[in-house]
């Protein structure tokens, strides 16, 4: 039988899973990737003679890696060597008020009795169960599910009854929650950031967003190595499989003829004929005809509100005064107002600063100093419109290692590379620099994001900015379920030894 042709745009995670599942079930897969190495949003970059990770910094849902990796015939063990961690991420409010969440949640409880008293500790427990609830609640009924609409979600959950509905929370804003949970505007404050992970404002995000609560309570690993080995091991895994990378080849046109996809052409002028393509890209691109005339109408044009975008600076530095771990976190002293000024395209004055400290462990050792670290603050997602200048890039900086002095931190920045929601969207074009498809705000944002499906046969989406949504294990699973959903047409379509059963992307 003739093995079918596959060209999947993009090795961001999603294009990693989708190449691995497809090749080792007999596609001849060809990824084609803009940049010069795999990986897309988890990066790192180049600062003097250091890598830095300058993507995603934190791994969790080992689970979906665990079957990828085992559907693939080896372990993620024999790839990546994975520590978990102990602490979650360490968290302040000014020199004197730090707390720091533990894997081991009593603990947790524990620091929060100490920081807030023994009501909000009792608090905490109610929103442990509550997020618990609610991650078990979808699951299986939204996360694994190739495109879930309200109807279907609700109609997937009845065997659980009203509880069941009620569990996932989606017309009260997480803020709203949380108010019932916590007194103290500090915890309120902390765990309305878990709406950031998706992109979000905890005070617009669906309280649905708390079960991003649960999924680090199973679990946060350190990668040796970074977070782009996740990213280099994979795509090891899926040449080995039998895939093929090019990069420094993006892609200009997606090809249709007879009302089909029929390939690729490359900017070189190159063209690549293809039974199928997987697009790895904000599904804005496509609308947007970053891939020509032919698919702009393959997907509706986003309808929602952007995501969050960020300000980073990935750097060699030397750090002293507070005792950073892997993970810190320093809030603003308005949140309101810090999400406010987001909201009218503006930076805010007093961020929220999130630092990822490469060469620590999560008790706080460094490895050497200077050391790595990624420095992050949340931006508007308006670099197609404006283009922060380096005079405003630096005194963002400034104000922001001014406010680190006030925490007790002091940083000294031997080399530094700075990176705007411009520079995100030079990186990811379409998005404005938004680095989580469309926010998630409202009851049914979730439900906005387009699916694997297209209108046109033989064009699939995956990534971050599609179901199940922005993050590393769901772009992973993404990608998987893009892959399956092709396998799956492929199959109806004509006679093959393609296997479109093992693997998928069932839950555990």
């Amino acid at each position: 039988m003739k093995t079918p042709r596959v060209v999947v745009i993009g090795a961001g995670m999603a294009g990693l899973t989708a190449a691995l599942d497809l090749a080792r079930q007999g596609a001849a897969v060809t990824v084609l990737e803009s940049a010069a190495a795999p990986g897309g949003k988890m990066r790192d970059v180049a600062v003097g003679s250091a890598r830095v990770d300058a993507g995603p910094t934190i791994f969790t849902m080992r689970w979906v890696f665990d079957k990828l990796f085992a559907d693939a015939d080896t372990t993620l063990a024999d790839h990546l060597t994975l520590h978990p961690a102990g602490i979650l991420a360490r968290h302040a409010w000014s020199e004197s008020e730090q707390l720091d969440l533990f894997a081991d949640p009593a603990r947790t409880e524990d620091a929060i009795g100490t920081l807030a008293g023994a009501v909000e500790a009792r608090g905490y427990r109610a929103f442990r169960e509550d997020s618990r609830h609610i991650y078990e609640t979808l699951e299986r009924t939204f996360i694994a599910a190739p495109r879930p609409s309200a109807p279907s979600l609700v109609r997937s959950i009845a065997s659980q009854g009203l509880g069941g509905l009620w569990n996932i929370r989606p017309f009260e804003s997480m803020w709203t929650a949380l108010s019932r949970h916590f007194r103290d505007p500090r915890l309120r404050q902390l765990f309305g950031r878990y709406a950031t992970y998706c992109g979000s404002s905890p005070y617009l995000a669906p309280a649905t967003l708390m079960l991003v609560a649960h999924v680090e309570q199973e679990g946060v690993w350190l990668v040796e190595g970074g977070m782009h080995r996740v990213a280099q091991a994979l795509a090891a895994l899926a040449t080995a499989r039998g895939a093929s990378f090019r990069y420094d080849a993006p892609v200009a046109e997606i090809c249709v003829a007879t009302g089909r996809i029929a390939g690729v052409r490359l900017q070189s002028g190159e063209r690549i004929d293809a039974d199928a393509v997987v697009v790895n890209a904000d599904a804005a691109a496509l609308a947007a005809g970053m891939f020509g005339r032919a698919v702009m109408q393959a997907v509706p044009p986003p309808s929602g509100q952007r995501s969050l975008s960020a300000v980073t600076w990935a750097m060699v530095a030397e750090a002293d005064g507070f005792p950073l771990v892997r993970h810190t976190v320093f809030f603003s002293r308005d949140y309101k107002a810090e999400f406010d000024a987001i909201a009218r395209g503006s930076l805010p004055s007093e961020p929220t600063i999130y630092i990822c400290a490469q060469d620590r462990t999560d008790l706080g050792a460094a490895m050497g100093s200077p050391e790595r670290l990624l420095c992050l603050i949340n931006a508007p997602a308006t670099g197609d419109r404006h283009t922060l200048s380096q005079t405003e890039i630096t005194a963002c900086a400034d104000r922001v290692f001014t406010q680190l002095r006030r925490y007790g931190l002091h940083l000294r920045p031997m080399a530094a590379e700075a990176t705007s929601p411009a520079g995100f969207n030079r990186l990811f074009p379409a998005t404005g620099g938004a680095l989580y498809g469309q926010a998630t705000h409202g009851p049914m944002a979730s439900f906005s994001r387009p699916g694997s499906e297209t209108k046109i046969p033989g064009l699939y989406l995956a990534g971050g900015s599609v179901h199940p949504g922005p993050g590393v294990p769901m772009a992973a699973l993404s990608g998987r379920l893009a892959a399956a959903r092709l396998l799956a047409d492929l199959a109806s379509t004509r006679p093959s030894r393609m296997v479109a059963t093992r693997g998928g992307t069932s839950m555990r």
